[in-house]
């Protein structure tokens, strides 16, 4: 091959490559959990019964990624996200033979607010759902399932709060 038809293939592969780009930024393609929030909600203030808790720090790091600024201080000029509460609850839904708990239901509540003004809040309730199939033959691999399908709901849970945010009208 000589070196003008590689020239040629290297500049038709690169103007193809920018045509594609440019179509795809052009018809507001985003990558997945990449959220336009608000302007107003661009600064916030984030608040937790557990502060260092895995659900505030997910929330943070989302936050973080799409360039809002999370100041350290509560202030009534910057909008507040406040998640009220998160718990983990299970109820059987099925037994073994022998009576053993078979399956489990495992729901993760999360309760969150948004203060925009001093008088002007919005309250949100969610449940992320999952069933968990336990065998006590297998208690070890079964926990750390157990172990990242919570995590796995915290991670959901922080997407659903920065999709909501990006919802939200202000």
């Amino acid at each position: 091959m000589s070196l003008k038809k590689t020239i040629k293939n290297l500049f038709t592969l690169t103007v193809s490559t920018l045509l594609t780009v440019s179509l795809i930024s052009g018809c507001g393609f985003k990558l997945r959990g990449d959220y336009l929030l608000p302007e107003q909600l661009q600064t916030l203030y984030v608040s937790s019964p557990d502060p260092h808790g895995e659900l505030t720090r997910l929330v943070k790091q989302h936050l973080a990624v799409n360039d809002v600024n999370i100041v350290k201080t509560a202030d009534t000029n910057i909008p507040h996200l406040r998640i009220v509460k998160d718990g983990l609850s299970r109820r059987t839904l099925s037994l073994f033979e022998n009576g053993q708990v078979a399956e489990y239901e495992l729901t993760y509540s999360v309760s969150y607010e948004i203060i925009v003004a001093y008088d002007e809040s919005q309250r949100f309730n969610f449940n992320v759902t999952r069933n968990y199939q336990d065998d006590p033959d297998r208690a070890l691999a079964k926990s750390r399932e157990l172990s990242l399908l919570r995590k796995e709901m915290r991670l959901e849970a922080a997407d659903i709060i920065l999709r909501n945010l990006a919802s939200i009208e202000i």
